[in-house]
């Protein structure tokens, strides 16, 4: 429509000149009109070959009569090819309409012809100045809308990124919660289902039955552990551990069947919440594999020790569930102390002892502060 518009207006404009100069007949005069005009109706489609139609049918009807060629739908061909080409295109096609003007201004103009062409030089350079700007704006409209676009999804990445890290860390915090206390379960049943089986059959098959139950929750837990966890921290539930839950969990442990020794070296300092987490689920991870594959009769020993900017853990057991362990690298349980210990710049070792047993070592570094 707005083309239309456009059109329309310069036809209007070229037709009052023509209405007070006679200088060729009105058929003629209509038909290079026409020519002139309409394809502006597409000029925005085919800028450059719009501009090239009128400035050959202007050139032909000049040399015919050079008065039908005063028309302003040069100007707005111009204007369009420098909004929409690029500007060497537009720098061309400005010469050409300017070198089309002198000429016309000196036929039209006998004396001070000059006049007509500077006014003429004028109306072509403002017309080329404005699609410049024109182009300029749109570019840089573009841009910010690029930026914009860039940004969104950059920020979305993050998101997505964030949630990602999110849920490792609820996987992880659900892995070493849920393993444990189900490992715990396990034992437990074991060992009374063991008790009571010379004293009560039924009671026995019962815990037996638990034990079995357990068993097939902790795969379970792990199998859908190893997806997006859709849980979250907070909401009124209890706070996480820390060093202070140290001596529950080993009590844990030590009902559960296991004997377990807690020894402290070193001077106590202060450490983050996120350190002290970090060994409590390590303490966590350590002694429920070793509940699970130490064996018969095995006990273990946890050793924490404060030294200058690190903390110091090791876990051990004598029992011969070592050669029954797979390697570090698997397990998620083992995973997730490699990945807790190196956020704090630490490092974590799992492997056997000699002749029989286990130990994980894990160092956390601390900073001057004695906090990570």
């Amino acid at each position: 429509m707005f083309d239309v518009l456009v059109t329309v207006l310069v036809g209007l404009a070229s037709a009052s000149y023509h209405t007070q100069n006679h200088g060729a007949s009105w058929p003629l005069v209509v038909l290079v009109q026409a020519a002139l005009t309409v394809p502006l109706l597409v000029r925005r489609i085919w800028p450059a070959a719009v501009f090239g139609w009128l400035f050959v049918v202007s050139a032909a009807a000049g040399l015919w009569n050079v008065g039908l060629v005063v028309s302003f739908a040069l100007l707005v061909a111009l204007y369009t090819v420098a909004a929409m080409r690029p500007r060497r295109v537009a720098l061309v096609a400005a010469v050409l309409l300017a070198g089309g003007v002198v000429v016309a201004a000196s036929q039209l103009s006998s004396i001070q012809w000059w006049h007509a062409a500077i006014l003429g030089l004028g109306m072509v350079a403002a017309a080329l100045a404005l699609g410049l700007y024109a182009a300029t704006r749109r570019a840089y409209l573009q841009e910010l809308h690029d930026r914009a676009a860039r940004a969104e999804h950059e920020r979305d990445q993050q998101k997505e990124l964030a949630a990602a890290a999110e849920r490792a860390r609820i996987t992880r915090e659900m892995h070493d919660i849920v393993a444990h206390h189900l490992a715990v379960m396990i034992a437990l049943s074991d060992g009374a289902a063991a008790a009571s089986a010379t004293a009560s059959p039924q009671a026995a098959d019962a815990m037996r039955t638990v034990s079995a139950t357990g068993r097939q929750a902790l795969a379970d837990t792990r199998r859908l552990l190893s997806g997006p966890a859709e849980a979250g921290p907070g909401n009124g539930r209890e706070p996480l551990p820390d060093l202070g839950g140290i001596d529950a969990l080993v009590a844990g442990v030590r009902a559960a069947g296991l004997p377990v020794s807690y020894e402290v070296h070193g001077a106590p300092v202060a450490l983050s919440a996120g350190v002290q987490l970090t060994v409590y689920r390590l303490i966590q991870e350590a002694l429920t594999n070793t509940l699970k594959h130490a064996g018969p009769g095995a006990s273990a020993v946890v050793r924490l020790a404060y030294l200058p900017g690190e903390v110091r853990l090791d876990v051990e057991d004598d029992g011969a569930g070592a050669r029954a362990l797979q390697p570090a690298s698997t397990g998620r349980g083992l995973t997730g102390m490699q990945q807790r210990v190196q956020t704090f710049d630490g490092q974590v070792e799992a492997g056997p002892r000699s002749p029989a047993g286990w130990r994980v070592s894990a160092r956390l570094r601390l900073g001057q502060d004695g906090l990570a």
